[in-house]
């Protein structure tokens, strides 16, 4: 039986050094000609990942910027002031999106600098008073607030339906013996707050496995670097035999394409980005609740239950229907807005 999910419940916004260029997605909706950007982040790959996504939505062609600052500099992020850097200097971009502790004195001193005239926007709570920039985007999660905070139920990303279709027509061949209902299984692993033991990957194999016997699935799996040999083997081995891929590490990461390719994903829940790009897609999505947590994720988890998106994963298939959310369009148009009403 197909259900309906409720409509969304985002709150809404109130009135490795080196540089180099990126470019942006053909569908995004601009902000005019000659608009200069810069991402600044400390090169933590997931910072840029959502920056990139928001500029690409914009539109525009963000200049990457990326910051170490020495110590005691460092040490004294996000509070302290922003260390000499030659990458950073004059002229000043149109619009800035900074992320991650150690850009945020950098954000703050181009603001400063360019007399307001950059539009200055942080991704994640920034650890200091939002009124310092002219947006904040955080998750729901985080419980963030303030005049100028725009927070959303998932965090941006790149993925887009252009790509989910390309990805999975790219790897069509490799998967078009599989039966269908065909299930993405995302896996991630251990990390500060989950635990993904050996244990844990034999449970998970069994109920792979009984998706296969029970409900003729076809399995598309692709594990993580934190997903553990050990951990890959024992799933591997469990679905030897059945109408199942799992990808081995070497070339590209089918990642992508098995999310284009899939009826409903199964991820794990120690990702709030591998969760909201399932999401992103509109199918129903299983989460495998490792052992672990913290009061943030129990939060997310909760709240992409209640909207309806994912359910708890329980070795069994289901049928339902929410709408899919796209919290990177969602920035995307708060950032068009403010600059346009400025």
């Amino acid at each position: 039986m197909t259900e309906k999910a409720p409509s969304p419940s985002h709150a809404s916004l109130s009135p490795e050094r080196e540089s180099g260029k990126t470019e942006p997605s053909p569908s995004g909706r601009g902000l005019g000609e000659g608009l200069s950007c810069w991402i600044l982040t400390n090169g933590m790959a997931g910072f840029e990942t959502q920056a990139l996504g928001v500029c690409e939505a914009l539109g525009l062609t963000p200049e990457i910027k990326r910051v170490a600052p020495p110590a005691p500099f460092r040490w004294l992020a996000p509070h302290g002031p922003a260390a000499p850097d030659a990458a950073i200097t004059p002229p000043w971009p149109d619009l800035l999106i900074a992320s991650g502790r150690q850009s945020i004195p950098y954000a703050r001193m181009i603001r400063r600098k360019s007399g307001g005239k950059t539009f200055t926007v942080v991704l994640q709570d920034p650890r200091v008073a939002p009124s310092n920039f002219d947006l904040v985007w955080a998750p729901a999660h985080d419980r963030l607030e303030g005049a100028n905070v725009l927070t959303t139920l998932l965090s941006p990303h790149r993925l887009t339906a252009e790509r989910l279709r390309d990805e999975a027509a790219r790897i069509e061949p490799d998967v078009a013996h599989l039966p269908h209902p065909r299930i993405a299984v995302l896996l991630g692993g251990s990390n500060a707050v989950y635990t993904f033991s050996e244990a844990t990957a034999a449970r998970i194999a069994a109920q792979l496995a009984g998706l296969s016997d029970h409900f003729h699935a076809g399995l598309m799996v692709t594990p993580s670097r934190r997903t553990g040999e050990a951990q890959s083997r024992i799933i591997r081995d469990h679905l030897a035999g059945r109408p199942a891929v799992m990808w081995d590490g070497t070339g590209a990461n089918p990642y992508f394409g098995y999310l284009g390719q899939a009826d409903a994903v199964v991820v794990t829940c120690d990702s709030v980005n591998m969760v909201g790009e399932a999401i992103f897609t509109g199918k129903p999505v299983y989460v495998i609740e490792l052992d672990g947590g913290s009061p943030k994720f129990r939060r997310f988890l909760d709240g992409v239950y209640a909207y309806g998106a994912a359910r708890p994963f329980v070795g069994r298939l289901e049928s339902w229907e929410y709408k899919p959310l796209n919290a990177t369009h969602e920035i995307a148009e708060a950032i068009r807005r403010a600059m346009k009403a400025r």
